[in-house]
């Protein structure tokens, strides 16, 4: 597996890949890898000639009071394991390199952006997609690769790439998920055994939005309202961002289920913030 360092070094990689008729995967991790990251790149491999992952924890998508400085950073364990799955290169750019001394740039995320994370975390998406593009023009591809459990942040990346004409196929994979339905995420590792057994209300949650779907709810604030009594009854969550159902394509609100929609948590257990989603027909 090649390590690259410098945008110069990263853009050649991939332009001598892509005239010489290859496609090419990118995998933008913050590293901290894990099983969710290894299937990206799995589909990455299988998709395309050759995989490109990049490990960088983006400073400017985080806020004032978040977890930046304690974000996990394990490179030498990240790199052993995309070069097990078979990545073809990693690109290792330092602070320095992505935000140059005078960086003043950045890029307005779409209206997508506004719902949910866009309230709980203002300026989070601003950083995504200012980063992402830079990543996209560094590393021209063909494709690239996200995870589903970030759902706004698919929708996000998705819209930006459409509006500015970016030559980059965007392919979101599903959640990756551990055998008692907890989403796989870099911050899992925070909990506590008590917490991460609490941890499960999510999903649990999530599952109980699906079946009154499925069997003809479309009173959306009765969904909601069942999500948030699971999330908040004893030896649940201690705090919820939101947990609300919406338009699975603009993230606007419902009020009926008359379209395909989308159920969606964002909930503290202990000081950790969790997220996790699921579509509803």
């Amino acid at each position: 597996m090649i390590k690259l360092t410098t945008p110069e070094q990263a853009r050649r990689f991939v332009l001598e890949r892509r005239f010489a008729g290859h496609t090419v995967g990118l995998v933008p991790t913050m590293g901290a890898l894990h099983e969710g990251h290894r299937s990206l790149v799995r589909h990455a491999c299988v998709q395309c000639d050759h995989t490109i992952a990049t490990i960088f924890v983006n400073p400017t998508q985080f806020g004032p009071n978040e977890d930046l400085d304690k974000y996990p950073r394990l490179l030498e364990q990240d790199c052993q394991q995309l070069e097990a799955e078979g990545t073809t290169a990693v690109f290792l750019p330092s602070s320095d390199v992505i935000y140059p001394p005078g960086f003043s740039t950045y890029v307005e995320p779409p209206k997508v952006a506004a719902p949910l994370e866009g309230v709980c975390r203002p300026g989070h998406f601003r950083g995504v997609a200012t980063v992402v593009m830079k990543l996209f023009q560094i590393l021209p591809a063909t494709h690239a690769f996200f995870g589903r459990k970030d759902y706004q942040q698919w929708k996000v990346i998705e819209a930006m790439v459409r509006d500015l004409n970016v030559g980059i196929e965007i392919a979101c994979c599903d959640t990756v998920r551990e055998s008692d339905g907890l989403a796989l995420s870099s911050r899992n590792r925070y909990l506590s055994e008590e917490q991460r057994s609490r941890s499960l209300r999510l999903s649990v949650a999530l599952r109980r939005a699906q079946q009154l779907a499925d069997s003809g709810v479309r009173d959306v604030s009765r969904i909601e309202a069942e999500m948030r009594q699971i999330l908040l009854s004893e030896g649940g969550v201690d705090a919820i961002d939101y947990a609300r159902v919406v338009d699975a394509e603009s993230l606007a609100t419902l009020e009926h289920l008359d379209r395909p929609g989308v159920a969606l948590i964002a909930a503290f257990v202990g000081q950790t913030r969790l997220i996790d989603n699921v579509s509803l027909s």
